[in-house]
């Protein structure tokens, strides 16, 4: 679907716009929940955005975005910082078509951009600049594991090196609150306005954690045995963090993990933010 919708989008743009064979393109990685000051390093890794970045006609277009994720996300520091440091980004480097790749919650705070553009004056430059969203394992219906963190039981102190304490993030996640906001304040999910610019996404549909399976190191070991043990709290197909009909609940699926991934692997809700199994190539592939 993604390659047929594109190519109609492709042909209708040149046809209407001959220059944009040279526009200057760019991509900016925008992480998942918490508050970032080194998210290249502390996130993503220079490996996975070192590789991603070389599809681009100019590898030196990137921007890694660091915001406070753990906040509402149309709270100043998260959709406002995140406009702010695009919009420096895109005066800074000229940008005239930017691939967003984001990264669980940070799906979120692209979507409230993206459906609200009265709401800051930067807003409709950042929109009108995007060319798509790649969203990897993005938290679009929320979690249940966010639930269990703010129902404030057991649970929640396994769950704390997940998503964190009951900051406002997580209490923003809980199920009942992402479908509030999904029917009031977002796009693109049922029933409700299609985005302005397309969302596609990534689903993680498993976790593997063999000590005796290599690919279980990818990304890290301890945290994937982690993830394998708060999948039992959630539905057969998930990534750990975020059950699949989430992370496909707005926009577009793009690619379900063993769709592309080396060997069938599934990609754990760690690992789709690293380069494993090929997942950095797609993405290389795509911008």
């Amino acid at each position: 679907m993604r390659s047929s919708v594109l190519s109609s989008l492709a042909c209708m743009a040149v046809l209407a716009l001959p220059g944009l064979a040279h526009a200057n393109v760019g991509v900016a990685f925008v992480h998942g929940t918490g508050k970032q000051t080194n998210a290249l390093a502390d996130y993503w890794t220079a490996p996975f955005v070192d590789s991603v970045r070389q599809g681009l006609p100019n590898p030196a277009n990137y921007v890694v975005i660091n915001c406070d994720f753990e906040q509402y996300m149309w709270d100043p520091e998260a959709a406002g910082c995140l406009a702010g440091q695009l919009t420096t980004f895109i005066n800074n480097k000229k940008i005239t078509s930017m691939v967003v790749i984001t990264h669980s919650n940070g799906g979120n705070v692209i979507r409230w951009i993206l459906s609200n553009p009265t709401y800051d004056s930067r807003y409709p430059k950042i929109i009108s600049t995007i060319k798509w969203v790649d969203a990897l394992a993005p938290s679009s219906l929320g979690t249940p594991l966010a639930d269990a963190v703010t129902a404030g039981n057991g649970f929640e102190q396994s769950l704390g090196w997940l998503l964190g304490y009951k900051s406002e993030a997580v209490t923003m996640q809980q199920t009942s609150h992402m479908a509030f906001y999904n029917s009031n304040y977002l796009y693109g999910t049922a029933g409700r306005p299609a985005l302005p610019r397309q969302l596609w996404a990534v689903v993680g549909t498993d976790v593997d954690s063999s000590p005796v399976d290599s690919d279980s190191y990818c990304g890290g070991y301890t945290l994937n045995v982690g993830l394998e043990t708060t999948q039992n709290w959630l539905d057969d197909c998930s990534d750990g963090f975020l059950e699949c009909s989430s992370q496909g609940g707005a926009g577009y699926v793009w690619l379900y993990d063993t769709e592309f991934a080396t060997g069938g692997e599934p990609l754990s809700h760690n690992q789709s933010r690293r380069n494993c199994f090929g997942l950095d190539v797609i993405l290389r592939n795509d911008v």
